[in-house]
């Protein structure tokens, strides 16, 4: 498929990512949307009289050309939605971009991808909760994102540098500048371990409207997104309820009561909208994550347990056996035990330490 085409299809007017990833099912490539007699376009089904009579065919390939010069010139990397280096995360989000600009080296599709969201307020509190963090992920391979704004995002990044992560900075503007701009050195070191990545095209501001919208990729790009410190208005909590409608796990750290910074985070928690973390090493706990070296080893360091009965013997091999978190309901069926029994059964392993449960009532061997 071409690039040109592909950008272009982002420059048509009041063509969003839902409507332009119609319009290549209907035709099959971002090409032919700018090669088929243009009457043919009023068969996508989402596009109306309105909607036909506004779109800039010619205008948005002329813009694209002069992107793809911006792109050549500068090392910029184009994810199309179709691309298997897109963020496979991201994808399956209904609202993702149809395109991403990417410049760095950053895996996209890590195995393990954490977003550190806060306020940009951030106190001496929040940036040691995000220097632990970071610390704390460090051994697990993990790659970073947050948005490279004041506050607890660039605390995070810089954190990441210090502690040779790779993180990723998602931008609300083009490729051509930085905001803020004193950002811009922490930026140009985050592209030797990692990167920047943008939906909008070169020339973009960053207009208030862009963040809401930015936030959507730091949200779908993850496995969970941590909120570290934020006020009850702002981004942090768009982003967290992002997390959520796409059901991916939220945890955030708690503040004092009448911390205007931490209000967000105790609303968070109240509502359950948000896992609980007491200590950054939770977060890997919660999420059932080896280090490397751990994962390497865990088949030679196993030995079984000897003082378990026959039946926790036999849920016990279940959940080793299935190596990622083993979910309460599948262990009923599988185990052949009526629920309220294993319940019980499961509780005593873990008050034992043979294993723990972690969040959405699922089970790992210690």
């Amino acid at each position: 498929m071409s690039t040109l085409h592909q950008i272009a299809l982002t420059y048509l007017k009041n063509i969003g990512p839902t409507l332009a990833k119609s319009m290549i099912s209907y035709f099959g490539s971002a090409e032919r949307v700018f090669t088929v007699p243009p009457g043919k376009i009023m068969g996508v089904p989402g596009i109306g009289p309105k909607t036909y009579g506004q779109l800039n065919l010619s205008e948005a390939l002329r813009k694209a050309e002069e992107e793809m010069k911006f792109i050549e010139k500068n090392n910029i990397d184009v994810l199309f939605y179709t691309d298997p280096r897109y963020p496979k995360r991201l994808k399956i989000c209904n609202d993702s971009p149809v395109l991403l600009f990417s410049k760095g080296n950053a895996d996209l599709n890590a195995q393990r991808i954490i977003s550190v969201v806060g306020t940009r307020n951030a106190s001496e509190y929040g940036k040691q909760l995000c220097q632990q963090l970071v610390e704390e992920l460090q051994p697990y391979n993990v790659l970073i994102v947050s948005g490279l704004a004041y506050g607890i995002d660039v605390c995070a990044h810089k954190e990441c540098v210090k502690q040779n992560v790779p993180t990723v900075g998602v931008l609300a503007h083009g490729l051509d500048r930085l905001y803020p701009s004193q950002n811009k050195a922490i930026a140009e070191k985050m592209i030797a371990n990692g990167g920047l990545l943008t939906e909008y095209p070169s020339g973009t501001n960053p207009d208030r409207e862009n963040f809401p919208q930015r936030n959507r990729i730091v949200a779908g790009i993850a496995d969970a997104t941590v909120v570290v410190e934020a006020s009850i208005k702002g981004g942090a909590l768009i982003t967290a309820e992002i997390a959520n409608s796409y059901n991916r796990d939220v945890f955030t750290f708690p503040g004092r009561v009448g911390d205007e910074f931490s209000e967000g985070c105790n609303f968070l928690i109240r509502h359950n909208k948000a896992g609980l973390l007491t200590n950054p090493a939770d977060l890997a706990n919660c999420l059932g994550w080896e280090k490397s070296e751990d994962a390497a080893n865990s088949d030679h360091q196993l030995t079984l347990p000897i003082d378990l009965s026959t039946e926790e013997m036999l849920i016990f091999e279940l959940i080793r056996q299935h190596k990622l978190p083993l979910a309460i309901d599948d262990l009923t069926i599988k185990a052949n035990i009526p629920m309220s029994q294993l319940a019980m059964t499961l509780l005593n392993m873990e008050m034992q330490g043979y294993i723990r449960s972690l969040p959405g009532k699922t089970y790992l061997v210690n």
